[in-house]
């Protein structure tokens, strides 16, 4: 004798819990992404900090001083940056809108590149948050970076910083603020945006998370 198989479907019960569980685990999985994203975008920051550090302490081995002068220091990160450079003062910045550029003399950052990312792009996002340094930094050797409250000294007892701004998540309201300096300092990072705590000259430091603020 031949039993017959009953057909049996998922009862409606069944169904809301499977999707209960999805729920539960995009939850939890999609933060996490994110974060990890952002991670992986930050390391173009903190590479470019770094050159630039090296790049000012070779300068001054010759020169025995800073220079915000991007092109007299050699500093020129690849195509396809996410995040604006200040070395000293908001202009003149090299414009990256267009499929190829020339670096003119004068510049003193770089702007976000506009060709890979579109138009809608802020070429040239704020800083926020800033530093304390320690010994006599009255003043600014060559020029404070804009809206950051960070600089000064004058030679042998000066340092330049150079921050840096840019998105690392979907949306263009909060931007991701870091800088580097050559000499030790503080972070100020902006409330709840990141954490206070020493910087050793040429460490890059985070003042603004853009994850952690949205």
């Amino acid at each position: 004798m031949i039993a017959k198989l009953r057909k049996r479907g998922f009862t409606l019960i069944e169904l809301m819990i499977v999707v209960a569980i999805i729920g539960i685990l995009a939850a939890i999985a999609i933060p996490n992404f994110i974060k990890f994203q952002a991670r992986s975008k930050q390391s173009e920051v903190k590479s470019n900090l770094k050159s630039f550090f090296t790049a000012e302490k070779s300068y001054f081995q010759e020169q025995d001083r800073y220079t915000p002068m991007i092109g007299d220091v050699g500093f020129s990160p690849e195509r396809g940056n996410r995040y604006a450079y200040y070395a000293g003062g908001a202009a003149p910045l090299q414009d990256r809108s267009g499929p190829g550029f020339a670096p003119v003399p004068g510049e003193v950052g770089v702007e976000v590149d506009r060709f890979k990312y579109g138009a809608a792009v802020i070429p040239n996002p704020p800083v926020l948050g800033g530093a304390a340094f320690g010994g006599a930094t009255g003043g600014a050797n060559p020029a404070v970076p804009p809206a950051s409250g960070i600089g000064g000294g004058i030679c042998p007892d000066c340092n330049i910083t150079m921050t840096a701004s840019g998105t690392v998540d979907n949306e263009v309201v909060i931007y991701d603020n870091w800088y580097v300096s050559t000499k030790d300092s503080n972070s100020i990072p902006v409330a709840g945006c990141g954490t206070a705590e020493p910087v050793p000259a040429g460490a890059p430091a985070l003042i603004r998370n853009d994850v952690n603020c949205d």
